[in-house]
């Protein structure tokens, strides 16, 4: 077994502290890591504002939680679709207006695999539109606040951003031309990583150090992630993976993005994840990352090109 920066367990929850005093919002917690995230937080004292799309499967999800963990405990959900900047914009609206401090956003919620190429209401490919634009907006929304609290911006990415074209495809955003399932996710993944170290650069260029924002990945853990939009094909083999030890559960699956909106003095040019073969799973810590993704005139451009499409400047 690997060792990391946490010793030979990893990166585990026993870690976290009391968490009476602190706010996080975590989006698509109906199911998967982004729900194991939210229990483990609000099992640990914190107030957890969840951001879905589905009212009844959130409506749900609250129930359970409230069964597991008391009634008493501080949940809310809002309503958000990131297939819809308008939607994005009302939710953070809301957010802004009921939630006075954000400890940390953890943009978990992603779309994957989707077969034939469709488009957001905002007319950007599905992928990219909801695992990048949607989440780059909501991010460049709640900064303010994120940043009077000293906060930070967690961004779940996945290995996935190795697997495609080892760049951004500015001329063809959209994947008109060359459109694959697997290539376009990896895309999207790439575009989300890529954000969070030059953020990074643009606050420390400004001099700005109370935000910090991290970049981790699931690495493979047992959602309902490929179940939502992947093709029968692909549906099937995950559904025959998720029976062998190449898949963790979706709790261990939720550690990194944990870890990263926690565990203090973490350096935010890491990036983290099961640490074991393939990064698939294993002990969390740190992840070689590739040198693509911290490309920085790629990044430079990327985050132009994001500001433009969702019509909105980051006030960094």
């Amino acid at each position: 077994m690997s060792t990391t920066q946490f010793g030979k367990k990893g990166w585990t929850p026993d870690r976290i502290e009391n968490l009476n005093d602190k706010t996080f919002i975590v989006t698509g917690t109906t199911s998967g890591t982004g729900y194991e995230a939210a229990r483990i937080l609000l099992s640990k004292g914190a107030k957890v504002v969840m951001l879905n799309r589905n009212p009844k499967k959130s409506a749900d999800t609250l129930a359970t939680l409230k069964e597991d963990l008391g009634n008493a405990i501080p949940v809310t959900n809002i309503q958000m679709d990131l297939a819809s900047l308008a939607s994005v914009r009302k939710t953070a609206a809301e957010v802004l207006k009921t939630v006075p401090q954000i400890d940390a956003l953890l943009c978990n919620a992603a779309i994957a695999q989707v077969p034939k190429q469709t488009f957001t209401e905002d007319g950007f490919e599905s992928q990219l539109g909801v695992n990048h634009y949607g989440n780059f907006l909501l991010q460049a929304l709640l900064y303010p606040r994120i940043e009077e609290s000293n906060g930070r911006i967690v961004v779940v990415g996945s290995m996935g951003y190795n697997l495609g074209i080892k760049t951004i495809q500015f001329d063809d955003m959209n994947w008109d031309k060359n459109y694959s399932p697997n290539g376009v996710y990896s895309q999207s993944k790439l575009a989300q990583i890529m954000c969070v170290y030059e953020l990074q650069e643009r606050l420390k260029a400004v001099g700005k150090t109370g935000v910090k924002s991290y970049a981790c990945h699931p690495g493979a853990s047992s959602t309902s992630l490929i179940k939502t939009s992947g093709s029968l094909m692909t549906r099937f083999i995950w559904q025959i993976m998720k029976l062998t030890p190449m898949v963790q559960s979706a709790e261990k699956g939720s550690y990194p993005q944990l870890m990263c909106a926690l565990e203090p003095d973490l350096d935010q040019e890491g990036f983290y994840g099961p640490t074991g073969k393939g990064y698939w799973t294993g002990p969390v810590g740190e992840c070689k990352l590739e040198p693509h993704a911290k490309d920085k005139p790629v990044m430079e451009r990327l985050w132009e090109v994001s500001e433009e499409a969702v019509g909105y400047e980051w006030n960094v």
